[in-house]
């Protein structure tokens, strides 16, 4: 731009055509016009005056020059330079910028993103939407060269012609992933309908190339082509379409696929190459730490020297003091006017004369001092603080509460006006009230009307506010004090005058105390500056409470007898152009605005033309410091340049709550040097350095000077970080000012105080520069030419990223230029930054527009992010849009910027669209572990030797000491005990079963289950025509039938296999699972009772699986009473006892063999640990169906011939203390459970126990209560039932979980004896390793892990490397291997893939021990050896389980295990009730249900990333928000995470919303 701005210098354009322009630029920011529209009556407009340039876009050539290098801090005064035509007139606009901005954009090729899926609005996309581009480039090339030019406009087909080529190809099937639901919507899409359909039945095998890992940000990526699926499965004939790729064989279903495949094309190649590493230790994972640039731009200008700004004038004759002046006005001129006050219509409502001001002052004065009393003490004495609670819209009375407690040598504290009990940020306030000791509030009767009241009509207490008394001021309420009374007041010198309220970056209040001294020494800086005069007339747009309203409005004017017209807030909302007016009516030569209220003028002004502003001689803005009201400066300077206002008028100043004004810049006639622009290069600044633009560079930035320094103040540019040294002339730093008229302290805060108010610069060398003390006025700066302070941020918005700085209006300017009208609200952005992973974050904010649509907002959203990387080299981490008017509101508009970050914070932010950009953003994330060749077995044990660590071996206790071989040869085979009690012991009672109603509905003793039993068998043999080893499927619900029909089973040689009875309510998704395992198990017949038989052939069933293709169905309902001839004995205890059918965690329905030899032995040893005997009874409360829950239900009371009390968990559902009071009411000594009974016990009796008390529960019977479970010990779980129940007489020792798995049903039972479980805390990091490291409770990353109960007898656990197992040692995560007598004999699969499996059987050490064979249990976990005793008298080893080893995640090189995860993500939020993450392609899934408004689901995406990102330095790429009970648990109440990976992937979830981390 500079470059092309020197040869064209445009002719000076007269006013007409200037105010031609100005009024189409504001059509087009209204969108009355299209941008086409715009450019072709723009380019007609300026035709006659720019020499046209062959070639170049004709809405170029009007754009702004900056001009070149060589002038672009030259003295020029400002008439000569040409004017920028293109006055946009926005609020952060500078022309450079937008003209950037768009050119930043178009260097990006439109690259898709994938759009987040949200439930309220189904959206129809454009066939050109979801589809990709194929990918043709390999990441290694310049990135230059990838990006398509041209400008990114909103439509999202820009030009057909390009688009068709690769469409067509996506039609046949070429592309990265196509959509089959949206393809179907182009003309071209005829494929897309067998597509579909194909999926449905798809089974895809065998990919020959693991999809792209796209986490660990590796720059190289060499594209892989998309293999072609092995073998597929009934596809339709004729079908052209490709299938989808898919993993592990789960068909997918499109619409997610092709927005996760988008959402890899997005990942694939990361835009900023990751840091380099700084030292990586495997074990601590060491976060990266950023290394310098060695080309970043570094200072090199010489040491900056103190600006003095030139002495106070001595000649004047100043007032002594600011009370004397008002005293003298209003006495001997009391009919000046002070201050008109202006209504909502603009008519002046009331104008205050000095003589008025005074009277009611001393009025006030008087009251305050001598008219409150509380116990007969005067309320209020001198020094004293005062809350002003007055609107903006009566600045009289304020005017009067303000002089009236100075009067009163009271100290004014003035606040905004509490609106409502929640305001923003209105808590904070109330801490300040309270350290400020403040116990009075004046206000006026109106606004005391208005406060929020409490039921005794009394003003409410706010939240945090201290008690208040109020006082209403109007003049009916104050007292007229007698003739001779005189207040004393002392104003001048140290004492504080008032205070004046800051809100910090982080949301806490603090109060500026500014002395009398400083306030006079402020007004008078302000007057010689200004050059006021008496009785001028200003007029003051801003808020008088604060700032520079409050210096010019109420404080300077009555030292000088000014006039002030004040116009309120609401008025400006209603008519923008009515400071002008009145600056017209009253002639006023001086006006108080902020660049807002110009910006507002000028939408405003179309139809007014008699308006002129020649009068003025100072419009100041105040916030001149923020770099970007130069555009509205220049804005309004084009249009109102032709009614009479001068170039040299407007004058920006820069002040801050501390320092007050720091600079502002003069017209010529007081003094000035002509206005100064400087073009800075972004990239400079954010390195902290000056460089003056000097290439046609992107990302500059525009600022005007704010001036010189304030007359008797000293100047100087410190560094931001560190001790306070100068900074070097072309060096960005904090500006101090040294003068009489600062402020002098943070009320009550003496260690912030002397920071800020009292620094001492010092030199290069150290040496201080004067023996006076600076105060830090929080703007960020350097000094130019002719001595002129330029700033170009603020503190409170750097964020610092990296090793670079950002300043958070930079980049909400950015956001600002790329079109926003369309989709969000001008002024309500707010961007702040979050630490997450030691690093500040950028987040921006921004209300969303009502009627932009779900897509327009998404592009607007993805191109910002765009253009801010383009333009500022950073990532924004996360972008929400918030619904209309829901951000925290500032007092006088704008967004309350720390309220709204502490809600983001919070999950309070509510927005209702978000993008999230992790990947982009987190370049410190410990680099990925790199494999290491593996350590061979045999150096692993030299290894632990050396290093005296044990190889990690444990066995339970010895059989062959326990009992006579003699009883376990007889107890072989189960029939055979059953008929001996039924012999022996007819009438014991073995089995009780309960009711909801805690009722017993069925008893068995031997003998009654041994006829039973008999029953069946004959009526199998007979009826059935069952042979020997036929298998039988038993449908049972839980109780008697299902065991009679067991051992009936067993009485035939038939091979019973147990089976879940089909759900009723949800025959859909449980009718599928009862087919399955009836067709795999191949059993030739299905018992059942007569309910079930009828469901199983009902209608609804014929709905879901083919009725007709059931094996012979018989119910056992009545059947007759048989005898069979003989109970069939096996030849050998090797023979199959039964099968074992049940789902795992991971989804794989897996059915183990158990032998009747295995099966006795599993019977003794449980008999063994739990000492059973026939005089016992047990309480079970699980499941009868597979694994340990049917071993307890249906063998162990035949086995040991106690008494088994049976509570089937699905009875709790209707009395959830049925379980507890069974318990209490048998006195059982152990009873086993489901961890989803305990949940259900804790969380549906957690505030019963009383009532459960005065019922008689009592759990002190209790030894051992254990949990049933294949998974890690829930600690949190089991320690709340203990808790909870401790109340009822639960033992705190007594409850313990167990273990067991596929190959062996029960590996660890707590038992009766031994010692208590033991807890140990282990490094997760470590873990993620593979390495156990023991640390304190309590210290960081540390888990929780209690060991799974004994081992049992008879049963050897060894830990075994995964790859390459050998045997590991104490300190290692291995998998755990068992071997014992009740191991499971193989699994029983359908298409023979025994082989597959083999291993899990019989499996050998590759060292050390190589005979001994072990079964593979799938789990990791590791030993301990314990200082405790067991009963043997060794020292105990105690197993702990971390977790299944097909559940863990292999992510960046380590290994995760899902509950760690999900632990974290549950604690993000109170909303999340539920968490389960899966990887899909590499990338992190995480699914949370939401208990909670739908509107507040988008809060938890930014918690959920951040925690997981902080916990576990994993990026999250996709988070599914859903309903309560999506996730699926299975019976023992574990997460079913496969299954909810594949309903994700085929779109069965009806999720809440889907973000797609970037």
């Amino acid at each position: 731009m500079a470059d092309r701005g020197c040869p064209l210098q445009p002719l000076p354009l007269p006013a007409e055509v200037r105010e031609s322009l100005a009024e189409l630029e504001l059509e087009l920011s209204e969108g009355d016009i299209t941008q086409k529209g715009y450019e072709k009556k723009r380019a007609k407009l300026l035709a006659r005056y720019i020499p046209l340039i062959q070639g170049v876009d004709a809405s170029l050539q009007a754009e702004p020059r900056i001009p070149g290098p060589s002038q672009t801090m030259a003295a020029a005064p400002k008439q000569q330079k040409p004017r920028p035509t293109n006055s946009r007139d926005e609020r952060f606009r500078s022309d450079v910028h937008t003209e950037a901005v768009q050119a930043a954009l178009a260097k990006y090729k439109e690259r898709k993103m994938p759009l987040p899926s949200k439930r309220r609005s189904i959206l129809v996309h454009s066939s050109v939407e979801t589809c990709t581009p194929p990918d043709t480039s390999s990441a290694s090339e310049d990135e230059g060269s990838l990006r398509r030019p041209g400008r990114l406009t909103s439509t999202p087909l820009q030009s057909h012609s390009s688009v068709e080529p690769w469409l067509d190809r996506v039609i046949q099937g070429s592309s990265t992933s196509s959509s089959a639901s949206s393809t179907s919507s182009h003309p071209g899409g005829r494929p897309a309908a067998a597509l579909a359909g194909l999926v449905a039945h798809a089974h895809i095998a065998d990919l020959h190339s693991a999809p792209p890992d796209v986490t660990t940000g590796l720059v190289e990526y060499s594209h892989c082509e998309r293999p072609q699926p092995a073998s597929v499965r009934g596809v339709p004939r004729g079908c052209s379409g490709r299938l989808l790729d898919t993993s592990g064989g789960v068909p997918v279903n499109s619409r997610v696929s092709s927005k996760i495949q988008q959402l890899l094309n997005t990942l694939k190649r990361p835009k900023r190459p990751p840091l380099k590493e700084f030292f990586v230790d495997d074990m601590e994972e060491l976060l990266e730490v950023q290394q310098p640039d060695p080309n970043q731009p570094k200072p090199e200008g010489s040491q900056m020297v103190v600006l003095k700004g030139e002495p106070l004038s001595l000649g004047t004759p100043w007032p002594p003091s600011l009370l004397a002046a008002l005293q003298r006005w209003g006495t001997m001129q009391p009919k000046a006017p002070c201050l008109t006050a202006l209504d909502t219509t603009g008519k002046a409502v009331y104008t205050l004369t000095y003589g008025k001001l005074w009277s009611r002052s001393l009025k006030l004065a008087y009251t305050l001092l001598n008219k409150l009393t509380s116990k007969n003490e005067p309320l209020l004495k001198p020094g004293d603080r005062v809350a002003l609670v007055f609107p903006n819209s009566d600045p009289v009375m304020f005017m009067v509460a303000f002089y009236g407690c100075l009067l009163a040598e009271l100290v004014p504290v003035p606040i905004e006006v509490p609106l409502t009990k929640k305001d923003a940020g209105s808590q904070q306030i109330g801490f300040l009230l309270g350290s400020c000791g403040v116990t009075l509030a004046l206000t006026t009767d109106a606004c005391q009307k208005g406060l929020p009241k409490a039921q005794t009509g009394e003003v409410a207490t706010f939240k945090g506010w201290p008690p208040l008394n109020w006082l209403v001021i109007d003049g009916k309420h104050l007292t007229k004090p007698p003739k001779d009374w005189h207040p004393l007041a002392q104003d001048e010198g140290a004492g504080t005058a008032y205070i004046e309220y800051k809100t910090s970056k982080e949301g806490s209040t603090v109060g500026v105390t500014v002395s009398h001294a400083s306030l006079l020494a402020q007004c008078r800086a302000l007057t010689q500056a200004c050059g006021y005069l008496e009785a001028e007339t200003l007029t003051n747009v801003l808020d008088f409470k604060r700032d520079a309203g409050l210096w010019h409005g109420v404080l300077t004017s009555v030292m000088n007898k000014m006039h002030v017209i004040s116009i309120p807030y609401a008025l400006m909302k209603v008519n923008p152009l009515s400071w002008i007016q009145k600056v017209c009516l009253y002639k006023g030569k001086t006006a108080l605005v902020k660049s807002r209220d110009m910006h507002w003028s000028l939408l405003a002004q179309r139809g007014q033309r008699d308006v002129s502003l020649s009068s003025l001689r100072m419009l100041i803005v105040a916030d001149g410091a923020n770099p970007w009201s130069i555009s509205s400066c220049d804005a309004f300077l084009n249009v109102f340049q032709s009614r009479g206002l001068r170039p040299e008028v407007i004058c920006p100043c820069a002040s801050s709550p501390e320092a007050l004004t720091v600079a502002i810049r003069r017209p010529p006639d007081l003094g000035g040097p002509p206005p100064r622009k400087a073009v800075l290069s972004m990239n400079g600044l954010s390195y902290g350095v000056i460089r003056v633009d000097t290439e046609e560079k992107l990302s500059v930035l525009t600022v005007q000077d704010v001036g010189q320094v304030m007359p008797g103040a000293n100047i100087c540019v410190v560094k931001i970080d560190g001790a306070p040294y100068l900074c070097k002339t072309d060096e960005v730093g904090e500006i101090c000012v040294d003068s009489n008229a600062t402020g002098t302290a943070y009320y009550g805060l003496l260690g912030i105080t002397k920071n800020v108010f009292e620094t001492v610069p010092v030199t290069a060398g150290g040496a201080p520069i004067s023996d006076r003390p600076f105060t830090r006025t929080g703007l960020l700066g350097f000094i130019g030419p002719d001595n002129l302070v330029f700033i170009v941020g603020k503190l409170d918005g750097l964020m610092v990223v990296g090793v670079r700085r950002h300043n958070a209006d930079d980049i909400v300017a950015t956001a600002l230029a790329v079109e926003p009208m369309k989709f969000v609200y001008r002024g309500r952005i707010a961007v702040f930054s979050v630490r997450v992973l030691h690093d500040d974050r950028i987040v921006l904010v921004a209300e969303q527009r009502p009627d932009a649509s779900e897509e327009d907002s998404f592009q607007w959203m993805s191109r910002v992010l765009q253009a801010i990387d383009s333009i500022h080299q950073v990532g924004v981490y996360c972008l929400a849009l918030v619904p209309a008017n829901t951000l925290p509101k500032a007092p006088l508009g704008g967004v309350h910027v720390s309220e709204a970050k502490q809600r983001f914070l919070e999950g309070m932010l509510h927005p209702c669209n978000v993008l999230m950009c992790p990947h982009t953003c987190v370049t410190n994330l410990p680099k990925p572990r790199q494999k290491q060749p593996e350590v061979g077995p045999a150096s692993m044990i030299v290894g632990n030797l050396v290093a005296g660590k044990r190889i990690a071996q444990a066995s339970g206790r010895e059989l062959a000491h326990l009992e006579d071989s003699d009883q376990a040869r007889k107890f072989l085979f189960l029939p055979d005990v059953l008929q001996w009690r039924a012999h022996t012991t007819p009438d014991h009672p073995l089995f009780l079963l309960l009711n909801a109603k805690g009722t017993v509905t069925s008893t068995a003793t031997c003998v009654q289950l041994h006829r039973k039993a008999e029953r069946v068998a004959a009526a199998l043999t007979e009826k059935a025509r069952l042979s020997i080893g036929d298998h039988v499927a038993l449908v049972y619900p839980p109780g008697v039938d299902l065991i009679a029909a067991f051992y009936g089973c067993l009485y035939c040689g038939c091979v019973p296999v147990t089976v879940r009875p089909p759900h009723p309510q949800n025959l859909a998704t449980t009718l599928p699972t009862v087919k399955m395992i009836v067709e795999v198990s191949k059993s030739a017949c299905v018992l059942t009772t007569q309910a079930i038989m009828r469901l199983l052939k009902s209608k609804e069933a014929a709905a879901t699986v083919d009725v007709r293709t059931w094996p012979t169905i018989l119910d056992t309902d009545d059947i007759p009473k048989k005898k069979v001839a003989n109970v069939f004995r096996p030849p050998s205890p090797d023979v199959l006892a039964y099968l074992d059918f049940s789902v795992s965690t991971t989804g794989i329905l897996a059915g183990v063999k158990m032998s009747h030899a295995a099966t006795s032995a599993l019977c003794r040893s449980i008999k063994l640990q739990c000492e059973l005997y026939p005089s016992r009874q047990i309480a079970i409360c699980l499941d009868p169906y597979c694994g340990l829950g049917f071993a307890l239900w249906c063998l162990c009371s035949v086995y040991s011939g106690h008494q088994s009390v049976l509570v089937p968990p699905l009875e709790l559902e209707s009395n959830v203390s049925l379980w507890l009071s069974a318990v209490s009411q048998y006195k059982a000594r152990v009873t086993f459970c489901s961890y989803s009974v305990m949940e259900m016990c804790t969380k549906g009796l957690g505030a019963q126990t009383g009532v459960l008390r005065m019922k008689g529960v009592n759990l002190s019977c209790v030894r051992t209560c254990m949990v049933v479970a294949e998974e890690r010990p829930r600690i949190a779980l089991t320690q709340s039932f203990s808790k909870l129940f401790k109340d009822l007489g639960l033992p705190a020792r007594a409850v313990s979980t167990t273990f067991g798995c596929r190959v062996n049903v029960a590996i660890c039972l707590q038992g009766t004896a031994g010692p208590d479980p033991t807890t140990v805390y282990v490094d997760m990091r470590a873990l993620r390793h593979d390495r156990v490291r023991l640390v304190e409770r309590g210290s960081p990353h540390s888990l929780p892990l209690t060991e799974s109960g004994k081992i049992l007898p008879g049963v050897k656990v060894i830990i075994a490397h995964t790859e390459t197992k050998g045997p590991l040692g104490d300190s290692h995560l291995g998998e755990i291997w068992v071997s014992s007598p009740h191991n499971a004999t193989g699994y029983y699969t359908v298409h023979g893939e025994e082989a597959l499996h083999a291993d899990h059987f019989s499996a050998r050490l590759s060292f050390g021990d190589t005979q001994t064979i072990w079964a593979r249990t799938g789990y990791l976990g590791f030993l301990r050896r314990t200082e405790l005793t067991d009963a043997s008298g060794e020292r105990h080893d105690a197993l702990y389980v971390v977790g299944s080893l097909d559940e863990t995640l292999e992510l960046r090189g380590m290994r995760y295990h899902p509950i760690d995860i999900e632990t974290s993500v549950i604690r993000a939020h109170r909303s999340i009730a539920e968490c389960a993450v899966f990887t899909w392609t590499n990338l992190l899934v995480v699914v949370v249900e939401l208990d909670g408004l739908e509107q507040d689901a988008l809060d938890l995406v930014a918690l959920v990333t951040n925690v997981v990102l902080e916990e576990h330095h994993l990026v999250v790429g996709v988070v599914v928000i859903v309903d309560p009970g999506v996730i699926p648990i299975n019976s023992r109440g574990e997460k079913q995470r496969m299954h909810l990976r594949d309903g994700f992937l085929a779109d069965q979830l009806d999720p809440i919303y889907v973000a797609y981390n970037m």
